[in-house]
């Protein structure tokens, strides 16, 4: 396969993703007359491809729009074929078409490769409900996560799944994610004579959302979860176990998550200012100072997780109040923790996905969302604020005096 051929040809223009998204979101064709491939040529140059991802993919994808699932495969597969030229866009957008409708799995299998969705979030949310529905499934089978190892860690403690590593860089250029999802095609190749498995994914970017075919079609199992539900507003989690009724009979599939025990001591109410990299869900300092303080006033231990960069340690040191404690390290212990927590605050990231799936009750605060449907979408079980809301204290303190009135000493 070639490399990016047309990097030299353009000057990166400032704004030429968001022409191309303002495009894909017009409802008007694409890659038809007057379309001009060089404003595709000059958005995947932006940054390496960063950018196409960032402002254009990703907010395909957060849109929950069904009819941007067409437009996506469109995009994305002439975006493919201008970094590899030959990708066969015709075909492969048949296949896409073939994939999308269910069909039937196997009555029995000696491996069922789920994907990850990449994020921590996505991967209790709905990843962890197709691991359950395997293991209904095929109870004799080697159910298996394949992606990066923090997010293995999320389910290490149990016995039935087990781990395939399948990096993915989040942050990388177009390129290196695109050889990412042939290298898993590969990867997953290996499995000797006479084993049958299977593969499902959750529209998962380790195959770019099922464009890059990773193993047999017969062999396929894709749950298109920017389409799944239509217009409605049900929970990603509660989509996934629609859909794993359908296509595989089992009832009743849910999240869950499996860490291995936390080695240091759990605390009542556990807290993440994590924003997954958005800094459109944060608030400012001044609101997370004042948010530990009322958590530390309800007399309840707290324990505030440092997250995974540096920038957000250092939000969370100056928010800390003494007598609060931190935790830094895997967000598998911190998982458990959350497992074993009282009550779980936070914006709108892993943490609160971990809590829903635990049902520990949630506080989240959420903000900057792309559309209703998504924040319906990703919304936990639990109470769930608007970061933008005049009553948002209020609507905090209120549920904290409930907390308090439901403590164990109370």
């Amino acid at each position: 396969m070639g490399s990016i051929s047309h990097k030299s040809d353009h000057t990166n223009t400032p704004g030429a993703c968001e022409e191309l998204l303002s495009l894909c979101l017009s409802g008007r064709p694409l890659f038809e007359k007057p379309w001009s491939t060089d404003l595709l040529d000059r958005a995947i140059a932006e940054d390496s491809g960063r950018a196409f991802f960032s402002i254009v993919v990703e907010r395909l994808g957060d849109l929950f729009e069904p009819r941007l699932c067409t437009t996506y495969v469109r995009l994305f597969d002439h975006t493919i074929a201008r970094v590899w030229p030959g990708w066969p866009v015709q075909e492969l957008e048949e296949r896409y078409r073939k994939i999308r409708e269910p069909h039937t799995p196997p009555s029995s299998v000696d491996r069922v490769y789920v994907l990850s969705r990449v994020t921590l979030g996505a991967d209790v949310a709905v990843t962890s409900v197709m691991l359950d529905a395997a293991k209904h499934r095929y109870p004799d089978a080697k159910i298996v996560l394949v992606g990066a190892r923090k997010s293995f860690e999320l389910f290490e403690g149990d016995p039935r799944v087990a781990h395939l590593s399948a990096p993915y860089a989040r942050a990388g250029v177009l390129e290196d994610r695109l050889y990412a999802s042939i290298d898993l095609a590969k990867l997953l190749a290996t499995d000797g004579a006479g084993v049958r498995s299977i593969v499902i994914d959750p529209d998962s970017r380790l195959s770019q959302l099922g464009l890059i075919p990773v193993c047999e079609d017969e062999n396929y199992f894709f749950f298109e979860s920017r389409g799944y539900g239509g217009a409605g507003l049900d929970r990603l989690p509660h989509l996934a176990a629609r859909w794993a009724h359908e296509v595989f009979g089992v009832e009743g599939a849910r999240p869950y998550i499996a860490p291995r025990e936390a080695d240091v001591p759990a605390a009542d109410i556990t807290v993440s200012l994590g924003v997954g990299e958005n800094e459109a869900k944060r608030l400012d300092d001044a609101f997370e100072r004042d948010l530990l303080r009322a958590l530390a006033d309800t007399g309840a231990s707290v324990l505030v997780d440092e997250g995974g960069s540096a920038a957000e340690r250092e939000r969370v040191e100056r928010a800390l109040l003494p007598g609060i404690r931190t935790h830094q390290g895997a967000f598998g212990v911190f998982a458990a923790l959350i497992q074993k927590s009282r009550l779980y605050v936070g914006y709108d990231s892993a943490g609160g996905h971990v809590a829903s799936a635990c049902g520990v009750p949630v506080i989240s605060i959420a903000k900057g969302f792309a559309s209703d449907r998504m924040a319906a979408r990703w919304r936990p079980n639990g109470l769930v604020l608007d970061g933008s809301d005049a009553q948002l204290w209020n609507k905090i303190r209120d549920a904290l005096a409930a907390f308090r009135r439901l403590a164990p000493d109370a």
